[in-house]
């Protein structure tokens, strides 16, 4: 925890010095960066793009090579020459006037047209006396249409448009320093959007900001005024009413009724007539996908689903041939309201509450602490291709406790080659009256655009200061020039670029609240990060960072786990070098760790089986040289297949296939073995990796830990907080700050409840969490323990 990073910042330069600044800022290559560029050769890396083997038609025809040629723009960058007049007086009004210019296309009350809808119709007339039609209409009943119709949406305002923009845009230059968007995503997403199907536009939920930032992004890029699905948990009802006029549209609470409730069906017969309607008339649709921030819960929003499942049905029903579907995500430095509280978004947040937070973030932010924000367009895709083709990628798959807690409890060694079943985010709303194998389709889809989304999000910053500092670098410069060189060369793009000692000295300064900054002789500076929830905040920003280095995390805990029986943690490199392992014994325990680790941390994609996985583990783990291929004597190479007979069976299949046969290839990879690396740079990255991973395990660790000390049965929420506050009080006895997460604590518990430790019963209050009988006896806890601590490395 006390372990210090060493930066040097240095106003004059020194002849002689230079011979210390090399040592303290040179890459772990040999490569002395004085700058940090976002790319690696000619290009930037394209992030983003779309499945192939789900949407093959899109993936080539909705992408543009010429694309990578454009470079970034800053949307909130607003001068005389974005508009149409010249002078000194446009110069001081150029906000306003560029709000003028902005193209709004009339919005007609549609009201009347949902009204005469097949759906809604249908549901007036089974109320009507007589039933099917006869009989005049009820005005009660259409009354209360309109009613729930103005509980969904108004007509946006075009004045109340122009003037929100204008005033959206002098808040945002107050409070970041660049929103900055890539030309060529923008020019591929109009690209797309000449086809004549709607966009809709699937975003994650970093920020309360994102409802209101990306509508004015696409409005400034000309892709017209976007409908924003928002959670009415989350606002007034004078906000709600505002926000409707600004084009949001709300969820009724009669929609979430039982299916056999007359007003849940009749709410849920307007809200499918509504979003029929802002398709067919091919208005830009926004779901966010994500819980809200500071929610505690699954990942995937329920409210999102919802509307999602909106969109497949009017596009099933043929009331549009297809929809367009954009994965969208938006990136910041520093969150601006990144208040981890309990519950505090769950508040509805009032017009006015809304402006006081204004103002505090214009004090707290806007003089020193400005961030930068990128907004990420993937590319988008056929949502009839994706229905059509996804169906075929589907198979059995086995619940958690059917797959791991043979395992745990010693009973059986084998592991099940089949694929994992864990949903934690409950159905309702619409979504209850879709089929089930539409539900499935809705719940595979959205994982899809989800793992697109992040794909495609850009590293800031401070997510690699954050890791440097969490884990403990010594050498700020180097290692920092070092760690955005291998983010790149996975394919991830990262959000900054410039002199490598202004960005150290911008993104400490955002860290500020989380570090204490020494400074010792010679201008040399030591960066401490503060203990307690500051190295919870770094543990948070340092998450940013693990999709870039997972496969390979999961990877090197695996092998972990794998030498956690044969080679003491503590022992000397070499010593593990010497084991040999094989492929057949990796590919069971990464599968192992990958049953083990929460849906929501992966994000794999539906459309790729377990096994397919593994060997994209062990690949990385090759390329990055922390794997060598060992040949065993009298063992055929590896690189040897002229000797293989291809009459007797097939050597390749497709990558889809998820039929048993998939088993065959465990006969055949095992006899190839691997040895770890002794390469200097390896023991370092290794335990780098490792310790990606370690604040969820040591969170699973420490829950098993606490089962023999809870109070059990309790209510889910209970035991929660029961967990929370054990794992704050372990953070300060051992100083694991990072494992000190009320989300962690609610991830163990549906891990543990998915594999059978835990069991949900009716109470007479709700469901109430006991102790599974297999796992009442410490003996069985222990066990427990002992599978979640091999992956862990200390």
């Amino acid at each position: 925890m006390n372990t210090m990073a060493e930066a040097r910042f240095q106003t004059q330069q020194r002849s002689s010095q230079d011979g210390r600044e090399t040592s303290l800022w040179s890459s772990g290559f040999g490569m002395k960066l004085e700058a940090v560029t976002p790319f690696l050769g000619k290009y930037r890396p394209f992030v983003g793009r779309c499945c192939q083997t789900c949407t093959p038609k899109s993936w080539e025809s909705l992408f543009h090579r010429s694309i990578m040629d454009l470079g970034f723009c800053n949307v909130i960058l607003v001068k005389e020459d974005n508009t149409r007049f010249r002078g000194w007086l446009v110069r001081r009004l150029c906000y306003f006037l560029w709000s003028l210019e902005q193209h709004i296309p009339p919005c007609q009350d549609a009201s009347q047209k949902i009204m005469e809808s097949t759906g809604v119709r249908n549901v007036i007339s089974g109320r009507a006396p007589g039933g099917a039609g006869e009989g005049p209409v009820p005005s009660h009943v259409k009354k209360e249409v309109q009613r729930i119709l103005g509980h969904i949406q108004a007509p946006p305002r075009p004045f109340l448009l122009r003037l929100f923009s204008w005033a959206l845009l002098r808040f945002l230059n107050c409070l970041f320093l660049n929103v900055q968007l890539y030309r060529g995503q923008m020019k591929m997403v109009h690209k797309a959007a000449q086809a004549g199907s709607p966009l809709v536009f699937l975003s994650t939920h970093k920020s309360v900001l994102d409802g209101i930032l990306l509508p004015f992004v696409l409005l400034s890029q000309g892709v017209g005024v976007l409908r924003v699905a928002w959670d009415p948990r989350t606002c007034s009802p004078t906000l709600r009413a505002l926000l409707k006029k600004l084009g949001g549209l709300f969820l009724p609470p009669e929609a979430n009724l039982s299916l056999d409730t007359p007003e849940g069906v009749l709410a849920r017969a307007v809200v499918h007539a509504t979003v029929e309607q802002l398709l067919a008339s091919r208005q830009p649709l926004l779901i966010f996908l994500e819980e809200p921030p500071g929610v505690r819960g699954p990942r995937l929003s329920a409210l999102g689903l919802s509307w999602l499942g909106l969109v497949v049905q009017a596009v099933q029903a043929g009331i549009i041939p297809d929809a367009l579907l954009v994965p969208v995500a938006v990136t910041y430095d520093l969150v601006p309201e990144a208040s981890h509280d309990a519950c505090h978004a769950l508040v509805p947040l009032g017009l006015w509450t809304g402006l006081l937070a204004v103002l505090r973030s214009l004090r707290r932010w806007g003089c020193s602490r400005r961030v930068c924000v990128r907004v990420h367009l993937a590319q988008p895709f056929s949502l009839q291709e994706y229905t059509i083709n996804a169906r075929s990628c589907w198979g059995s798959r086995q619940t958690l406790e059917q797959l791991l807690q043979p395992i745990v409890l010693g009973q059986c060694t084998a592991v099940p080659d089949t694929e994992k079943e864990q949903e934690w985010t409950p159905v309702t709303g619409p979504l209850l009256a879709l089929r089930q194998e539409d539900q499935l389709l809705v719940r595979r889809l959205s994982w899809h655009v989800l793992n697109a989304s992040v794909a495609s999000s850009a590293v800031m910053s401070t997510a690699i200061m954050a890791t440097l500092l969490l884990f403990r670098h010594q050498k700020l410069l180097g290692e920092f020039s070092w760690l955005t060189e291998e983010t790149l060369l996975r394919g991830f793009d990262v959000g900054f670029s410039g002199q490598l000692r202004c960005l150290l000295r911008h993104t400490l300064s955002l860290l500020r609240p989380h570090v204490a900054l020494l400074r010792i002789q010679q201008g040399d500076l030591l960066v401490v990060p503060r203990p307690g929830p500051g190295l919870t905040s770094l543990a948070r920003l340092s998450a940013e960072l693990l999709p870039a280095f997972l496969s390979e995390a999961v990877g090197a805990c695996a092998v972990r786990g794998l030498l956690a029986g044969r080679v003491p943690p503590e022992g000397p490199w070499e010593l593990q070098g010497i084991e040999l392992l094989s492929q057949k014994e990796l590919y069971c325990q990464i599968l192992l760790l990958l049953h083990l680790l929460p849906q929501d941390l992966l994000l794999l994609q539906p459309c790729q089986s377990s096994y397919c996985y593994c060997q994209e583990v062990l690949d990385r783990l090759i390329q990055c040289g922390l794997l060598v291929a060992e040949e065993t004597p009298g063992s055929q190479p590896a690189c040897d297949t002229g000797r293989q007979r291809l009459s007797a069976k097939l050597l390749w299949k497709l990558s889809g296939d998820f039929t048993d046969s998939d088993s065959d290839d465990f006969e055949v990879a095992e006899g190839r073995y691997f040895r770890l690396s002794q390469q200097s740079r390896c023991p370092d990255f290794f335990l780098f990796l490792c310790r990606l991973l370690s604040p969820v395990l040591k969170a699973f660790a420490q829950a098993a830990a606490f089962l023999h000390r809870g109070q059990l049965p309790d209510t889910e929420s209970g035991y929660a907080e029961q967990l929370f506050q054990f794992l704050q009080a372990t953070a300060q006895e051992e100083g694991l700050f990072e494992c000190a997460d009320p989300n962690l604590a609610i991830s163990a518990i549906w891990t543990f409840r998915d594999l059978g430790v835990l069991q949900q019963m009716p109470g007479p209050t709700g469901p109430v969490l006991h102790l599974s009988q297999a796992f009442a006896s410490r003996e069985s806890q222990e066990k427990l323990g002992q599978f979640i601590r091999q992956f862990i490395c200390s």
